[in-house]
């Protein structure tokens, strides 16, 4: 993936992108992304020949991203606008849960660049906590903030967020945009599925999602789009401590379940066991 680290100075300085080991500079530098050009369908002449390796790029996404968040501890996404000032209320906020969740022991993971997503990765690096960056190939160069300790650059949108749900307990979204509804609403549609174990979604920022909270639950599920148990999968609250309680709680819940589950496996093995053994000896 790409990092910018300036532009023209005046003095020769120009932007500069790393991919790896390729540094790219000037006339060099893509005019697209990697999403734009596989996804643009006026390129259907060279499917045959460039998508067959495209498909070992975006393999290479995957192996990477799987390979350096394997070993992450329990981790916690969060969510929010790149746009956002560091004075903010949301960013203010956001540092705030970085923070709490280093201290109940989540790493935290954010898209990687500046607003929101610094502010939740200062939160976490200055408490002590792992602060995970992912970042994306824009066509407007972001940057990792200076707040990551550990950082992937992906190319593709859906390597990308497949690491976030993967790798993570559970989402924090605070104020954003388009990308923060997209995060939110795959999040949402993933657990309402069941393509994840419960999954907790919590929602910072009351004043700023209300509004969507009415839609859904006035227009949505009124009109039997969603179900009334589908409201239930979001948390919506300005308080950090109860986000945090309110995702420790969940995992706590799944553990036990799945202890139960294995608990009564086990049990249902030794009784198929001794039944067996029991007809052996009637034989």
């Amino acid at each position: 993936m790409s990092q910018s680290n300036g532009r023209d100075t005046g003095h020769g300085l120009s932007e500069v992108r790393h991919r790896g080991a390729v540094t790219l500079r000037r006339r060099a530098l893509p005019t697209s992304t990697a999403d734009e050009r596989l996804l643009d369908s006026r390129g259907r002449a060279d499917w045959k020949t460039r998508d067959a390796w495209r498909a070992l790029r975006i393999l290479s996404e995957f192996v990477e991203g799987f390979d350096t968040l394997a070993d992450l501890p329990s981790a916690v996404s969060v969510f929010g606008s790149a746009r956002s000032k560091p004075d903010s209320p949301e960013c203010q906020l956001a540092e705030q849960v970085g923070a709490a969740l280093a201290r109940a022991g989540y790493a935290v993971i954010t898209g990687g660049g500046p607003g929101v997503m610094e502010a939740a990765n200062r939160g976490a690096s200055e408490a002590g906590g792992l602060s995970v960056g992912l970042g994306i190939e824009l066509p407007f160069e972001q940057g990792l903030n200076e707040w990551v300790d550990l950082a992937i650059d992906f190319r593709y949108f859906f390597a990308r967020k497949t690491m976030f749900v993967k790798y993570a307990q559970a989402f924090v979204v605070l104020p954003g945009g388009f990308g923060t509804m997209d995060e939110l609403f795959e999040a949402l549609t993933l657990v309402q599925t069941g393509k994840v174990t419960r999954f907790p979604v919590v929602l910072m920022g009351t004043d700023y999602w209300r509004g969507l909270l009415y839609w859904l639950r006035d227009t949505m599920a009124a009109d039997g789009k969603i179900g009334p148990v589908d409201l239930e999968l979001i948390c919506l609250t300005d308080d950090v401590d109860a986000a945090v309680r309110h995702i420790v709680e969940a995992e706590a819940q799944l553990s036990a379940e799945q202890e139960a589950v294995r608990e009564e496996a086990v049990a249902r093995t030794a009784a198929d066991q001794r039944a067996a053994a029991d007809e052996r000896r009637e034989g």
